[in-house]
């Protein structure tokens, strides 16, 4: 069994999950960057994107020392490729925006900046069709086209000025009646693929025997970075429209809206649809009209975008790292088609997860072919009672992702009363890659293969093993782990430490002296201690403050593997979900077999010094859950309560004396009101120590 990332934020996850956690989804989130910025091919849409991003600022903000400059949260697109484009920066950084998906964000988005401007009154938008294409920089010195630059990160861009100029959309020269032009004018707007042009390109690339394009967008984007054998077609295909001045707005302006007449007025075409809303319900008028004039306009959109209109409020607003706090993207949902499910294939993921998959007979959703569906987990099944055979309702979530709505259970009672069956569908008592049996714990949707040494899941077993909370490998780095499990030399986690310096040597970027330090620092990382090693073997739910939990109590692994759950579950501090997955962990032969080779190839570990409370202190006797985003670091408070007597534990039970919550302190909030336990802010700690 090795370490499980979650699928979302829980409240009561140790500091060191957390840590995992923002890692996982920082990775995560730069492969969906790069997929969508530099390589035109989006694996997920908008919808899930955002809940990836929304978790790793949630989870960021619970815990600000785990806030890189360089997260994802702080940056916008994806570093440009080394394509033969030359690079440049962009006149002042190209944000994205926040997204509202439903009418209470939209509020939401309007109370809280009206709050930030201490205005009551209802504030004026600015609404614009959110063009699904590719954002471009276009600049103009002396009212001569200058350069034009993608998005890139939002700070560097390619140099795309060529293909921009091939585009008939794109004046060479701004044209202005009454004032010579802006010295300098940074253009911003959007290169789309008009529809009628998108189907005209497909139809001359069938007839070719080409692929087609999958969509617009990724047609748009895909144009302006040709660099070989370049479609003039298809360049000259694509539409410009501009939405804002970054630079070179005529002094005299003071909204948004006389921004966008006079990007006109200079010859850009500006989105026709857009228009001045009033206050929060405007805006929401104006997203309903884009709705229901999606399917007639000739480009594709994926939402309303709504802004500030006057200036100097949006001056006020200001941004945070990757968007301006004055504008936000009101997103549409998912298109929807009906299809049936042809089977369930079962996926196990690098976290030991079973996935399983609906087999779709292909359907088009959304202008994409569709074949594949997510089922998440049994509960999903469950919930959805969705069967092989029966006809369902999908949707692409996002516009990209499919997901099944619901089935559609009149077509099965037909089918039924012609003799068809329907069979309920359960996920596989062994892992479809390891033959293992699988294990789901009381209290979780997920059902995982719990085997140390699957192959699907050993790379993160790997990774998680050499962090830095647990054995702390010096130089096993993600690469090198792909290379020992492709290569061979490693098929099981114990095989790290079978590692010899003449075999390292052939790996790629390996040589004699990388290698020697490898080994040297697998050996020293034998000699440990029981909390490291018991975080090393990726027990769900284990992270470090349950790990010295558990080492605290029986000091050697032996009692503890030979623990039952009930027994485990008596220690102050742990609870029953923690309890079960300890207990099925050290149940499985195959990881007491595992841990058995680690032992006999040198992990070692002292016993723990049992940790003796300060029977005078002011908390002596007290017990205390951390909680939410707290004015120090947590390790450091922790010190602070066990100096004063008390003991930090890592989940809520009724023996619990106190809770010590700060901001956005989630379920454990709630949990404790249930059972009755007193909850301090940091003042009141700082009074009781």
């Amino acid at each position: 069994m090795g370490f499980f990332f979650r699928d979302a934020y829980l409240a009561d996850s140790e500091l060191a999950d957390v840590e995992r956690r923002v890692a996982e989804l920082s990775v995560e989130i730069r492969r969906h960057n790069a997929l969508y910025y530099q390589q035109d091919q989006p694996e997920i849409g908008d919808a899930e994107y955002d809940a990836l991003l929304r978790e790793l600022a949630a989870l960021e903000a619970a815990h600000p020392e785990l806030l890189r400059p360089d997260s994802p949260t702080q940056r916008v697109g994806a570093p440009v490729l080394a394509t033969g484009f030359k690079t440049a920066p962009h006149r002042t950084p190209m944000l994205s925006l926040d997204n509202a998906m439903d009418a209470d964000e939209l509020r939401a988005f309007d109370q809280r900046i009206r709050r930030m401007l201490g205005r009551d009154e209802e504030l004026e938008y600015v609404g614009e069709p959110k063009l699904d294409g590719s954002g471009v920089e276009l600049v103009y010195r002396e009212g001569r086209f200058h350069q034009g630059l993608t998005r890139g990160d939002g700070r560097m861009g390619e140099d795309v000025s060529a293909n921009l100029l091939e585009i008939p959309s794109i004046p060479r020269q701004i044209e202005t009646s009454d004032s010579a032009p802006p010295e300098l004018a940074s253009i911003r707007g959007e290169v789309v693929l008009p529809l009628p042009a998108f189907h005209r390109l497909n139809a001359g690339r069938r007839e070719r025997e080409l692929e087609p394009f999958a969509n617009p967008r990724n047609a748009a984007a895909g144009s302006l970075r040709q660099i070989h054998d370049i479609d003039l077609e298809r360049l000259r295909s694509l539409e410009f429209r501009a939405y804002a001045m970054a630079e070179g707005r005529p002094e005299s302006h003071t909204t948004q809206w006389e921004a966008l007449e006079t990007l006109r007025s200079w010859g850009f075409a500006v989105s026709p649809e857009s228009q001045v809303c009033s206050g929060v319900e405007g805006a929401s008028s104006f997203y309903a009209l884009l709705m229901e004039r999606r399917s007639d306009l000739d480009v594709e959109i994926d939402g309303a975008v709504l802004k500030v209109n006057l200036l100097d409020l949006q001056e006020d607003l200001g941004s945070v790292a990757r968007s301006p706090r004055w504008a936000i993207a009101y997103k549409f949902p998912p298109e929807q088609a009906t299809t049936r499910v042809e089977g369930i294939d079962v996926q196990v993921g690098r976290t030991g997860a079973l996935t399983p998959v609906a087999k779709l007979e292909p359907v088009r959703v959304g202008g994409v072919t569709v074949s594949n569906a997510t089922l998440h987990n049994q509960d999903e099944i469950d919930r959805k009672d969705i069967r092989v055979g029966d006809t369902v309702v999908i949707q692409r979530a996002g516009d990209v992702i499919p997901q099944i709505v619901r089935i559609v259970l009149a077509d099965r009672e037909q089918q039924l009363e012609g003799g068809s069956v329907f069979e309920r569908y359960r996920l596989p008592e062994a892992c479809p890659i390891c033959e293992g049996t699988t294990i789901r714990l009381d209290g979780e949707s997920v059902t995982r293969c719990p085997n140390l040494d699957c192959p699907a899941q050993l790379k993160n077993n790997l990774r998680h093993l050499a962090g830095r909370d647990a054995l702390d490998v010096d130089g096993l780095g993600e690469k090198l782990v792909e290379q020992l499990v492709e290569s061979g030399l490693v098929s099981r986690l114990s095989d790290l430490f079978t590692l010899q310096a003449e075999a390292l040597e052939g790996l790629e970027r390996m040589g004699a002296k990388s290698a020697a330090n490898l080994v040297a620092s697998l050996e020293k990382a034998k000699s440990t201690t029981l909390p490291r090693v018991l975080i090393a073997l990726g027990i769900p739910h284990v992270g470090a403050t349950m790990a010295e939990v558990l080492a605290q109590h029986f000091l050697d692994l032996e009692p503890l593997m030979s623990a039952s759950a009930s027994e485990i579950e008596n220690i102050e501090g742990v609870g029953p979900t923690i309890a079960e997955s300890v207990a099925r962990f050290f149940e499985d032969r195959a990881n007491r077999d595992e841990l058995k080779r680690l032992v006999s190839l040198g992990v070692q570990w002292a016993p723990p010094e049992p940790s003796a409370p300060n029977p005078e202190g002011s908390l002596a006797g007290k017990s205390f859950v951390l909680t939410g985003t707290l004015s120090a670091p947590r390790g450091e408070i922790k010190q602070r309560i066990e100096a004063a007597g008390g003991k930090v534990l890592g989940s809520l039970s009724k023996k619990t004396d106190y809770l010590v919550a700060g901001e956005k302190p989630g379920g454990k909030l709630q949990k404790a009101r249930d059972l009755e336990i007193e909850i301090l802010g940091e003042e009141d700690l700082e009074a009781l120590i």
